[in-house]
């Protein structure tokens, strides 16, 4: 899938996870528009993954480790097939699959439950290190936040994806500048993330996060060492309003808001 093609499917996609945050009046939206666009290259161009068949041994893993954005990856989730598109509507509802943070035992197409912060790079790092093992070739990507960078246990993996020499691991870094209540440089500001990441002994591109032309090549790139990307992304990428804004880690739009936001995403297509 051309990058053209890539760009309409995001569109897409931001504009069913808006429509969803609204209906559910909640979620995570601005970390969810900051990693819209890289969720639609990997399911849509890099992943080896077969939505009839989501446990094939054969096929690549993701693991979202901010599992805040759920939403995001739901969306997704519906559009690439492996759940219907209208289980969307059902999102926090009563006796739902889809909660606010995946769960691996009830969706098709989540690797693992996620939601306490720091927890997905490591399994990202066993899942790899599985791989080294058994001679498969699978390759696994992990998606974190920045401010969840700040997670000691992220460290310790990135420390032993080095040693174990894990070039099947990528792990994408979704640096939109802003955590919960709070700018990343006002708490525990740990960017520059490339020299940290190379001092460990992995390799690390920094691209623009929301531009699908740098997203792509960056997430199909394969070297010796373990990959790390660093994606510098918009908080409520696509809505004015919301973009680079604290308040919309989790704040609900309301009705005059949500007009703005669905003229503003419509336009872009």
């Amino acid at each position: 899938m051309q990058t053209n093609d890539l760009e309409g499917i995001a569109r897409q996609i931001r504009h069913r996870d808006l429509q969803a945050v609204v209906e559910a009046g909640a979620g995570h939206i601005g970390g969810e528009m900051s990693a819209i666009d890289i969720l639609t290259a990997l399911y849509f161009r890099v992943l080896r993954v077969w939505p009839d068949q989501p446990r094939i041994p054969q096929r690549d893993r993701f693991v979202l480790s901010k599992g805040h954005v759920a939403l995001a990856l739901y969306v997704t989730l519906a559009k690439r097939g492996f759940i219907p598109e209208e289980e969307v509507s059902t999102f926090l509802k009563p006796h739902s699959r889809l909660n606010g943070h995946p769960n691996c035992n009830k969706v098709p197409g989540v690797e693992t439950n996620t939601g306490p912060l720091g927890h997905g790079l490591p399994v990202a790092v066993g899942m790899a290190k599985a791989a080294k093992l058994t001679g498969a070739d699978y390759h696994t990507y992990v998606m974190t936040g920045d401010g969840e960078m700040q997670e000691g246990s992220n460290w310790e993996a990135i420390s032993a994806a080095a040693q174990f020499g894990l070039d099947n691991l990528t792990l994408i870094i979704d640096h939109n500048r802003f955590q919960q209540g709070a700018s990343l440089k006002d708490t525990n500001n740990l960017a520059p993330f490339k020299p940290k990441l190379e001092a460990f002994g992995w390799d690390v591109t920094e691209i623009n996060g929301n531009t699908m032309a740098e997203i792509v090549p960056a997430l199909e790139r394969r070297g010796g060492k373990p990959h790390c990307i660093v994606a510098h992304t918009n908080k409520g990428h696509g809505i004015s309003f919301m973009q680079d804004t604290v308040d919309w880690h989790h704040k609900v739009p309301n009705q005059d808001q949500y007009k703005i936001a669905l003229g503003e995403l419509s336009e872009a297509n």
